[in-house]
């Protein structure tokens, strides 16, 4: 049975971050609310727990974890930090930020999918900071969705997905940003951008002398490429029917959703300015075309929300690389199988 409590996230309360903790410390796995998305967690030192992190999710193995310390510096127990670490520290932390680092002994290899690195993160959200800190312990927590389906923005997704798998559920709300972290892969001088999140290819660079964006970010990796973050590899995010990405103009993709409405048994996942011109049907709002943070906050739930649709094909927009675009870009390419059709 798994409980579920609810809690500020403003304002933690202490008795149930406490009886959380002691999950966390007995090898449990505790859901919990993050700025970006619900973790699933667990005793990041703790290989067997770990284990039991990829049993409920059905997750690959070979897909790394990320773990998550209260505070920047509690990365030294567990990874081996430098200079360019601290100065992302600052910039961003606590915050969307996942930096991968060599990993130190205290981290087992079922934590970092046999890598030699671990993936570091100090989020902002109260109540996950107050938890990491009650458990004593950096937490390992991937999303807490089954692997494969879109990624939590709310408790609502948990519960659906992990009742009876874990055992407890911190309520603390709707995630305030709703797109995973921002992962980077660092040297002393330079990063690799993995997975686009909140902090953005440019606000890296204020930081940064040097970013490369790894080609995983927009293509699919090569047959027997090994991920080296979370997300790289496996198809993610994506509903139950096939999702289309239509590119083109704004105008034309239009015209394209009216006639598919009128001849497929289709759902449209649109901007706010294309609903006045469609019908009413099967019709999910993801946003002003401009708002790209307001698109990236909706756009799990807009996926989740396709399920329920019956419909045979889902399409939407291909989004724009730029900005916090690229973050989008990432999850609906990976969602749709890297399917884009030319209008």
């Amino acid at each position: 049975m798994t409980e579920i409590i609810r809690m500020d996230a403003l304002s933690p309360d202490r008795e149930g971050i406490l009886r959380a903790s002691e999950i966390i410390k007995r090898g449990g796995l505790v859901a919990f609310p993050t700025e970006t998305v619900y973790g699933l967690g667990a005793d990041a030192t703790d290989a067997e727990a770990a284990k039991k992190i990829y049993a409920a999710k059905g997750r690959p193995s070979d897909n790394p974890l990320i773990i998550h310390i209260a505070d920047p510096e509690d990365a030294e127990k567990y990874a081996y930090t430098n200079e360019l670490y601290y100065k992302l520290a600052k910039a961003f932390m606590p915050g969307p930020l996942t930096v991968i680092l060599p990993k130190r002994d205290s981290i087992p290899a079922s934590v970092t999918g046999g890598l030699d690195s671990v993936a570091v993160r100090c989020p902002s959200h109260a109540v996950a900071r107050e938890l990491i800190r009650a458990s004593g312990r950096a937490i390992a927590a991937p999303s807490a969705n089954l692997s494969g389906s879109p990624s939590p923005s709310c408790a609502e997704h948990v519960i659906s997905d992990m009742t009876d798998r874990i055992d407890m559920i911190i309520d603390g709300g709707k995630c305030d940003i709703g797109l995973e972290s921002t992962i980077v892969k660092i040297s002393e001088d330079s990063a690799i951008l993995l997975r686009p999140g909140a902090v953005t290819y440019d606000a890296l660079l204020c930081v940064c002398p040097k970013v490369e964006i790894s080609h995983a970010v927009t293509d699919a990796l090569a047959e027997g490429e090994r991920p080296l973050s979370p997300g790289m590899k496996y198809r993610h995010y994506a509903p139950s029917a096939p999702l289309i990405l239509l590119d083109g103009k704004d105008g034309d993709v239009l015209a394209f959703m009216k006639k598919a409405q009128q001849s497929e048994n289709c759902a449209l996942i649109c901007y706010d300015e294309d609903a006045v011109s469609l019908d009413n049907k099967k019709l999910i709002i993801l946003g002003s075309k401009d708002d790209l943070s307001a698109q990236a906050n909706s756009l799990f739930s807009a996926l989740r929300q396709s399920d329920k649709l019956d419909a045979d094909v889902i399409y939407a927009h291909l989004p724009p690389k730029e900005g916090i675009g690229l973050a989008l870009y990432n999850r609906m390419i990976r969602a749709a199988a890297h399917t884009v059709k030319k209008i």
